[in-house]
């Protein structure tokens, strides 16, 4: 059974993902949308499944770049296999399935870490679109 989402309806926007969020994950939603819209600043934002997503390099399933949720015990961050590559192996001790992985609420947050995948993957979108 899929563990349940905090958010019980399906956001406007991602300022209204976060703001429906409990107090003790606000601020953290805030700094991982800060870290990605750094590695990613033109990527769009927006919600997708009832979850912030960003889409970078093509529209719909061909720009997907990055997802995030928040669920009871951890947030999860998603990247899709065909995107991440090589990049996700430096957050392999978080992977819970191919593309989803789970950081427990009660640790320290790697957003600097998930920020320079994301920047890695925006790399290898650039210079695939360049050849």
């Amino acid at each position: 059974m899929p563990p349940k989402k905090i958010v019980k309806t399906a956001p406007k926007d991602v300022d209204e993902y976060i703001a429906g969020m409990p107090k003790e994950v606000r601020g953290m939603l805030v700094k991982l949308r800060r870290e990605i819209k750094k590695a990613a600043p033109k990527a769009t934002e927006c919600i997708s499944y009832g979850i912030p997503f960003y889409e970078y390099g093509g529209a719909g399933f061909k720009g997907r770049l990055v997802y995030f949720a928040a669920y009871r015990k951890y947030i999860a961050v998603y990247i899709p296999p065909s995107r991440a590559g090589g990049s996700s192996d430096k957050l392999k001790k978080y992977q819970a399935t191919k593309s989803s992985f789970h950081f427990p609420l009660d640790k320290r947050f790697p957003f600097a870490l998930v920020g320079k995948v994301v920047q890695e993957i925006v790399k290898k979108i650039d210079n695939q679109t360049k050849v």
